[in-house]
């Protein structure tokens, strides 16, 4: 299955295509095919940077395995579209300067021409600035979920040391009421071993003094 980053590539490659074939003819064609060629080459010029807009926002979906591939290809692309709209210009500017003007008409569209030469280097400039930026957003972006992974990890094993802390103290307080338990235990032990001697203490002290008594009146 193709995917739409796929899509946008091919798309591109048939651009870039028509691109290159135009400019080519662009330098041996009369002024009113010139025209005509100037317009489609500045269409598809166009269209080619809003297709490289569209590959950059599909490429931060990619998968992480393909990625890197991916931005490579794109600033693949950049390149050739700048290289493209410089070839562009030198063959117009370079067919322009070898006419001469015998209209206002003709002067006026050279003037045009300027205007537009600086637009496309501007809109180059410009998309390269839009992909810096949208690439250090990005990087941004990434660093910002890395340091999250980061915090929930250490999250994670503060909770289990919490845990395996709480499993520990509920041993120890097992352990404290079972000695607490066998020291009472102990205790009522010893407490009644102490009141069975007193009561046997004091049987034997009642026994001998009553055969005191006895022998006496004897």
């Amino acid at each position: 299955m193709v995917s739409l980053f796929e899509n946008y590539e091919q798309q591109y490659s048939v651009l870039t295509a028509d691109i290159t074939a135009q400019i080519g003819l662009l330098g041996a064609s009369a002024t009113k095919d010139r025209r005509q060629l100037i317009s489609n080459i500045e269409k598809h010029v166009e269209e080619a940077q809003e297709l490289l807009e569209q590959m950059e926002l599909e490429v931060r979906e990619v998968e992480s395995a393909k990625r890197q591939r991916c931005r490579t290809k794109l600033d693949c692309y950049r390149a050739e579209l700048k290289r493209l709209t410089l070839e562009y210009i030198k063959a117009r500017s370079i067919k322009q300067g070898a006419l001469s003007y015998d209209s206002a008409e003709e002067l006026n569209d050279f003037r045009i021409s300027s205007d537009q030469k600086q637009r496309l280097l501007d809109n180059s400039e410009r998309m390269e600035r839009t992909g810096r930026q949208l690439e250090e957003g990005y990087r941004v972006v990434l660093e910002t979920q890395d340091i999250g992974t980061q915090v929930l990890q250490n999250l994670n094993e503060q909770r289990e040391t919490i845990k395996r802390t709480r499993t520990r103290l509920r041993g120890t307080d097992e352990e404290l009421g079972r000695s607490s338990r066998l020291m009472g235990s102990m205790i009522m032990r010893s407490i009644q071993q102490k009141i069975i001697l007193f009561i046997v203490g004091a049987c034997f002290i009642i026994a001998l003094c009553l055969g005191l008594y006895l022998g006496l009146n004897k």
